[in-house]
């Protein structure tokens, strides 16, 4: 037994409609439990896949608001997640989750609003992340909400960001681990996913299994270009 806020991800597909897309995504389709062991969790694989599908469902079992912030998030702009939280049991450790965020990159100019708007309420200090850029007040929100011995689900994260940028993330998400924090993400990004003691899952292949980092195509896509650019160009761009 690990120490992790979220251990196993158990789902009961007697609870999902015998119609609902859920099942045609095939790395879910035979997913019955899925152990975590890492503190940091990297869901990877091309897109339609399930990862953000999975993740989402997690968070929400979890109690977070479908659309990102922390539990104490309460609004909706477009209902649009699955019914798979509803048929999904987590496997929680003994130790008290202190802190948590969930954080969307698809839904993330929503919880800067709801942000800012919270930070009107009397006593609270204003952010204003509607203006700074992206980036900036993705950073911000991570530089107010996330500490350690908490609970942080992040989705496509390097969306937001440019390169150093995520190494600054990078560095964040190492510290907060380290102190006993517990991280899920689904990522594209050859950086956060060569963070050091991290498990990547990857959800190719028609099953969910754990890959090294050189195995993941944003691995092997960004080291192809950046070795045989001119080449690579060439023969894309002529076909």
């Amino acid at each position: 037994m690990n120490s992790l806020f979220i251990q196993r991800i158990m789902i009961d597909w007697r609870r999902i409609s015998k119609d609902s897309y859920l099942r045609n995504i095939e790395a879910l389709g035979d997913l019955k439990e899925l152990e975590l062991t890492h503190a940091v969790t990297f869901f990877v694989g091309e897109n339609g896949t399930g990862k953000s599908t999975l993740l989402e469902a997690l968070a929400v079992a979890y109690g977070f608001n479908p659309e990102g912030g922390t539990r104490n998030y309460s609004f909706s702009t477009y209902d649009s997640h699955s019914e798979l939280c509803e048929a999904i049991t987590l496997g929680r450790g003994c130790r008290r989750v202190k802190w948590g965020y969930f954080l969307r990159a698809e839904s993330f100019y929503n919880v800067a609003t709801k942000e800012e708007e919270y930070a009107k309420e009397p006593y609270a200090v204003p952010e204003e992340l509607h203006r700074k850029s992206h980036g900036e007040s993705f950073l911000a929100i991570v530089q107010k909400h996330f500490r350690p011995e908490g609970l942080y689900i992040l989705d496509e994260p390097e969306a937001a960001l440019s390169p150093q940028r995520q190494l600054t993330l990078l560095m964040e998400i190492n510290r907060l681990a380290g102190e006993g924090a517990q991280f899920l993400i689904v990522s594209h990004s050859p950086i956060l996913l060569g963070m050091p003691g991290a498990e990547i899952l990857s959800f190719g292949e028609g099953k969910i299994h754990s890959i090294s980092y050189q195995e993941t195509d944003s691995y092997q896509v960004t080291e192809m270009f950046i070795n045989n650019r001119e080449y690579l160009l060439d023969r894309l761009l002529r076909e």
